[in-house]
């Protein structure tokens, strides 16, 4: 498989979706995303996006002349509008105003709607921890959960990411989607003709499935059974009905070439230790606890794979399979 090099891929991602429809700024800043991804190991949320957002923007599901702006601000809270195009304009600018917001207020909580997939959620936090704020990232997704007790696909799997910042070391990094897997790693499954894991997907009829095609086609089971469907549930209401934005069955898949525009929400919730008990106490409160977890050499701090992954791809480039890189070369000519 070939071996590309950050910047060669950036570049090949950015085209592809310049010459698809979007404007430069959605371009590269979905490009920068998504090679983000593909440096951390997370395939799923990497350049095999690509062809699927050149796809929606040529097909009207998403705006490549869309703009973000504020739609509505009052204190702490702010409302973007994506404007029914790629999610990563407008979730910069929501962090954007949560940061600014939080050094006012000592907290801040932006949200996002009429938005499209917004890829890794730590990858939206980045600003944050490097502001030396504490975020929290939400985002829902088209349908692909039952609820608690249900077989047909309700709300999204539905990820949460958390930024904690450290003194001398890097952040904290925590990010989870609701979902057992994420609906993203049964896409790559299909795609390689790879069977999954039974506990992962249900058919249309509700069943237990190793065929990621079904279980694209069916639902994803939640994290933890009950519980990790609570949860989403919550993540489903704090990005739809405080911002207008449409709940999971009502967002046509991503995985589809036609469809509606999916109007998806995401929200970010920025926190200025400042405000509380001090920068301080924070930092030894983290560093104790940190120091507590380390102690058993079997821990492993999140993000800290993720990072080592990315500093190998900075180095030797990444590797993605031969058609993949194909298609990209293509998309981009």
């Amino acid at each position: 498989m070939p071996q590309v090099a950050i910047d060669e891929l950036h570049d090949l991602a950015a085209r592809a979706l310049e010459l698809a429809g979007a404007n430069g700024d959605m371009a590269v800043a979905t490009a920068r995303a998504l090679v983000y991804a593909e440096a951390r190991g997370l395939a799923s949320h990497g350049v095999a996006r690509v062809p699927q957002y050149a796809t929606h923007l040529r097909n009207g599901r998403a705006d490549g002349a869309a703009r973000p702006k504020v739609a509505v601000a009052k204190g702490g809270a702010a409302l973007i509008d994506a404007g029914f195009g790629l999610a990563y304009p407008a979730c910069a600018l929501a962090v954007h105003e949560a940061i600014r917001r939080a050094r006012d207020f000592g907290v801040a909580f932006a949200a996002v709607r009429n938005s499209h997939h917004f890829g890794v959620a730590a990858y939206h936090l980045e600003p944050v921890g490097t502001a030396g704020l504490v975020g929290l990232a939400f985002g829902n997704s088209p349908a692909a959960m039952p609820a608690a007790g249900g077989k047909r696909a309700i709300y999204g799997t539905n990820p949460v990411a958390a930024i904690f910042p450290r003194p001398h070391a890097l952040p904290i990094t925590i990010d989870l989607s609701l979902s057992e897997v994420a609906r993203g790693k049964l896409m790559v499954a299909a795609k390689e003709g790879k069977k999954i894991p039974l506990g992962w997907a249900l058919d249309k009829d509700g069943q237990p499935t190793t065929d990621p095609k079904a279980g694209l086609e069916g639902s994803m089971l939640a994290m933890g059974g009950n519980k990790g469907a609570m949860l989403a549930l919550i993540v489903e209401l704090l990005v739809t009905v405080l911002t207008g934005s449409a709940i999971g069955l009502e967002a046509g898949s991503f995985f589809v070439d036609e469809g509606n525009r999916p109007r998806l929400g995401q929200a970010f919730l920025v926190i200025d230790p400042a405000a509380l008990a001090g920068r301080a106490t924070y930092d030894e409160r983290i560093e104790t606890l940190v120091a507590a977890m380390v102690a058993d050499p079997e821990v492993r701090l999140p993000g800290e794979r993720r990072q080592r992954l990315a500093e190998e791809s900075m180095r030797e480039g990444i590797t993605i399979a031969a058609p993949l890189y194909a298609q990209l070369k293509s998309l981009a000519a």
